[in-house]
């Protein structure tokens, strides 16, 4: 994958029920979900004590939904691809497209709806350490 690529910095599209109750201290390889596919490309410590850094890379497949979900820090995705809509509790769908980033606050409950095509994307977490990295909501 194009270093600049790994670099940027987004919300992961949300593709992150597979991750549910995964020890986000040692990260294992995440749970399947239907209809996404993910890889945890990068993990590191901070960027302040009791945080962790997670870099994702995510393939959501055409018409998927990801259920509605909370992360305990904030959430990032740049979208290299496709698109859908992100939908956060009490507020509009945002629509969203290859070369949109869009980001979630921490213990936002939001999900994703995915448009006609697959949609990939770079996601990044900063959460609190030894959270689970998803909870349902």
């Amino acid at each position: 994958m194009n270093l600049n690529r790994r670099l940027i910095v987004g919300c992961a599209l949300c593709a992150v029920p597979g991750l549910i109750a995964t020890s986000v201290s040692a990260q294992p390889a995440p749970a399947a979900t239907a209809g996404v596919k993910r890889k945890v490309i990068s993990q590191l410590d901070g960027p302040t004590p009791g945080y962790v850094t997670i870099a994702v890379e995510l393939e959501i497949e055409a018409g998927a939904v990801v259920a509605r979900h909370t992360h305990p820090g904030i959430e990032s995705t740049y979208f290299v691809s496709g698109g859908g809509e992100l939908l956060v509790d009490g507020q509009p769908a945002r629509p969203f497209k290859a070369g949109d980033a869009i980001q979630v606050p921490a213990g936002t409950v939001h999900s994703v709806k995915n448009g006609p095509v697959a949609t990939k994307g770079i996601g990044t977490y900063i959460v609190e350490k030894g959270k689970p990295l998803a909870s349902p909501a």
